[in-house]
């Protein structure tokens, strides 16, 4: 096992990897930037290294500095977390040649599946269905229009070298094609260095269904099941769930994914963990999406359900053990529900609330997970992602998961920020959330289907949030506030403002 290991990231994650090396027994370097002086992270790690200014570039994207840290403060490996260098392969290679081992994939692997065309040219050869459309980014408008005809309308323009919904646009028809181009091409451009895009048929109310893969140094591949990611905003996931109901249902749905799943990532000749992404369509046939070659942001909600600690597997994997078990070995037990709790501000179009947290208290019980990166008392900076915290929960189905994440969220109390912790409870009341019939569009079809709600509604909330809070500053010289009751509608006319 490793003397030493430097977490190269920062909140929930790096303080979900510091616990795991604790439990271990291995020492850990916590990086962070000038604004994250006393983030949980440092405080928790045996050593801090400061990188640099609050800027990611001038930070936690900064290699040389890193692997400088790394070597100064005599760890023997780097766990990237997830985010900032987690899939940069010049980053793992950069590892290797200082003699650190990079606790993730190769960088080759990394490069391969990093770039979408080559990935999908790499799986589609190893007999993983793909979504029809190009192998490689167009060349201009033109051949773009000829593959968008053959596939048929709609189709999807995507990055290649890039993902999270940047470089992305939807045409529906001919005449939207070569603005559409121009647009994801220039995105691309800023967000990846690379305007390189590729046209692919467009899956209508498809499912988001990933699954979990890992690999050791002597050819061993598995995967532990899947993960329902359909319930996405902008591209981007915030509510995660294992088993997904879909697969529940069709159980042989989840061997066929699971064995292209592995054969994807044996095509990379893949190790340690990873995601490989399938959208599914509503006759239940399944096409690869791409592969996260790193620890994903959902992990936990697998662990629940397995029993596994995924962390640690990396850990044993990348000092040179073989996977603890075999296929055969893996079960799967209930039902796990992830939310990811956001400083963001549901009535302002979800708009990014950072700040000082005056007062914090945290759901528990049984079944009860909460990966957080924040404290009462800290200031969220601007700089960063404003994922404050991770709340999953197990149990025994999905139904009695469904009402004990409800039962969490109104326990999770904030105050000093904006959180959305009200929506998730909206959301998760929805009948169509709660029969299982998810797509990626199901949010924008959540706020087409809410009603206005009257204004003095809210206005009472506000009133008892009022008199509670100063109740509660009044008695016995307390002053810490609780935090307010989460808004009791988000009214219609945001939608379009929100979901632009």
């Amino acid at each position: 096992m490793f003397r030493k290991v430097l977490v190269a990231n920062r909140g929930e994650i790096a303080v979900r990897v510091i616990r795991a090396l604790k439990e271990l027994g291995i020492p850990s370097v916590a990086v962070y930037s000038e604004v994250d002086r006393t983030a949980l992270h440092v405080r928790m790690a045996g050593e801090a290294a400061l990188l640099g200014p609050a800027p990611s570039a001038e930070s936690y994207l900064r290699i040389d500095r890193i692997v400088d840290a790394a070597l100064r403060h005599g760890a023997d490996a780097i766990h990237p977390g997830y985010g900032f260098l987690s899939e940069n392969a010049a980053f793992a290679a950069a590892c290797r040649d200082a003699g650190l081992v990079f606790i993730g994939p190769s960088a080759e692997s990394m490069r391969v599946m990093g770039s979408k065309t080559e990935a999908r040219r790499l799986v589609r050869a190893a007999g993983v269905p793909v979504v029809p459309g190009t192998e490689n980014g167009v060349a201009d408008a033109a051949e773009a229009r000829r593959v968008a005809e053959a596939c048929g309308y709609p189709v999807m323009l995507k990055a290649a070298a890039g993902g999270g919904g940047k470089g992305m646009r939807r045409v529906d028809a001919p005449e939207q094609l070569e603005a559409a181009l121009r647009d994801a091409s220039s995105e691309a451009e800023r967000a990846f260095g690379d305007g390189s895009v590729y046209v692919e048929k467009l899956i209508v109310r498809p499912r988001h269904i990933e699954m979990q893969v890992f690999g050791d140094h002597h050819g061993n591949l598995i995967h532990l099941g899947e993960r329902e990611c359909s319930l996405q905003r902008r591209h981007q996931k915030v509510v995660e769930e294992c088993p997904s109901p879909l697969v529940t249902a069709y159980p042989d749905l989840r061997r066929r994914m699971g064995e292209a799943a592995v054969r994807a990532a044996r095509a990379a000749g893949y190790y340690n963990a990873g995601t490989v992404e399938f959208l599914v369509d509503e006759d239940r046939n399944f096409y690869f999406l791409e592969m996260n070659t790193r620890l994903q942001v959902e992990h936990p909600v697998t662990e629940l359900v397995t029993g596994l600690d995924l962390v640690h597997w990396q850990l044993r994997i990348a000092a040179g053990e073989p996977l603890p078990l075999g296929q055969e070995g893996i079960e799967w037990r209930g039902a796990a529900l992830e939310c990811r709790i956001y400083a963001e501000d549901p009535d302002n179009n979800f708009f990014p609330s950072p700040g000082l947290i005056q007062y914090l208290s945290r759901p528990a019980g049984p079944g009860v997970r909460l990966d957080s990166g924040v404290y009462e008392g800290f200031t969220v900076p601007v700089e960063y992602d404003p994922l404050l915290a991770k709340l999953a929960v197990w149990a025994a189905d999905r139904p009695r998961a469904i009402a004990r994440m409800i039962r969490a969220l109104e326990e999770y109390s904030i105050a000093g920020i904006k959180t959305n912790t009200g929506f998730f409870r909206q959301i998760l009341e929805d009948p169509e959330f709660r029969a299982g019939r998810l797509h990626t569009g199901l949010i924008d079809e959540f706020f087409d289907r809410r009603p206005d709600r009257e204004d003095d509604a809210a206005s009472e909330w506000q009133a008892i949030a009022a008199l509670i809070g100063a109740l509660h500053r009044s008695h016995n010289g307390v002053t810490r506030p609780p935090a307010p009751p989460a808004p009791s509608r988000w009214r219609t006319e945001g939608r379009e403002r929100l979901l632009r």
